[in-house]
């Protein structure tokens, strides 16, 4: 019986897609925002880059006013939790010809960033 809890328990934490993914610390994670704060607003005003309410489960390249890259405008992408990591970990990887040259190379500190960019709700 202990060996069936603990591949239950297992195969929760590893999730659909094969790999665990940690927790991210929302409050962390606005610490951390403030050196994207330069480009991106946590609410749908426009900056350098677009605005960021609503992010989670938003179309890419749908953010009113802005003028997108041609790469981010054909990327087809929808921006889920998984989608963002793996941006925000390599932009040009994940689109090349993207004008967001900043990446995130630390996987924690993806996690905290996309805990706290869940927190904006759509203006």
């Amino acid at each position: 019986m202990m060996l069936g809890k603990r591949l239950l328990l297992v195969t929760c934490l590893l999730g659909s897609s094969g790999l665990a993914h940690a927790e991210g610390d929302a409050t962390k994670g606005k610490t951390l925002f403030s050196r994207c704060a330069a480009c991106h607003a946590t609410g749908s005003q426009n900056k350098v880059g677009p605005g960021l309410a609503g992010i989670i489960g938003r179309p890419a390249a749908s953010a009113p006013g802005f003028r997108y890259s041609k790469a981010m405008t054909g990327s087809g992408l929808t921006w889920t939790e998984e989608q963002l990591d793996t941006y925000l970990a390599g932009p040009a990887k994940a689109v090349p010809g993207t004008t967001m040259a900043v990446a995130v190379p630390n996987a924690q500190d993806r996690s905290d960033i996309i805990a706290f960019l869940k927190t904006l709700n759509a203006q």
